[in-house]
């Protein structure tokens, strides 16, 4: 009987993983159906990875996304949503690592990830992958507007990592009672 757990175990641990990993692709398809989700639909696809960091730890996590980001790549139309997730998909488990810092230098180290990882995509898309639309998009811009849009993306990306926070609390509370 021990056996037939162990295997039992594993392949629901592979199922939950494919599933998960489906599910952020798809979720990643879907922004490039909808013109204004450039943003929110590659942090709802990362949100697929809290029960795989919480129930099988980092390194399964990263698996999990690496597939997915490779897939979101392949399979999605906007490739700036895709370059999104590439750039950030990882930090749901990174996240728990970052925890143990003191609280103040935590939120510096979490914006400071934000900052790079958007700024590295977009330096990336503009001069190397020349996304045309991104490209005009972002010569109407001044450059403190585009200081002011990253500051507000790390904003967002704060919160956004509060709720992350929170939901990841909310889940192993449930996975508790069961």
């Amino acid at each position: 009987m021990g056996e037939y757990g162990k295997i039992q175990r594993e392949s629901r641990r592979i199922a939950l993983c494919g599933l998960l990993a489906a599910l952020s692709v798809a979720i990643l398809s879907l922004g490039s159906l909808i013109p204004f989700a450039t943003f929110a639909c590659p942090m709802l696809a990362m949100i697929c990875l809290l029960p795989i960091v919480c129930d099988y730890g980092t390194g399964t996590a990263l698996l999990v996304y690496a597939a997915s980001a490779v897939l979101g790549v392949l399979l999605c139309a906007d490739k700036e949503l895709a370059l999104l997730y590439v750039f950030l998909g990882w930090y749901p488990a990174f996240r728990p690592r970052l925890e143990r810092l003191p609280r103040l230098p935590r939120t510096g180290v979490k914006a400071g990830v934000f900052c790079l990882a958007v700024t590295a995509m977009y330096a990336l898309i503009l001069h190397l992958f020349r996304l045309d639309a991104v490209v005009e998009e972002f010569a109407e811009y001044s450059v403190p507007m585009l200081i002011g849009l990253l500051a507000m993306g790390c904003l967002v990306f704060l919160i956004f990592d509060r709720a992350l926070g929170v939901l990841a609390l909310v889940y192993r509370q449930k996975r508790k009672k069961r």
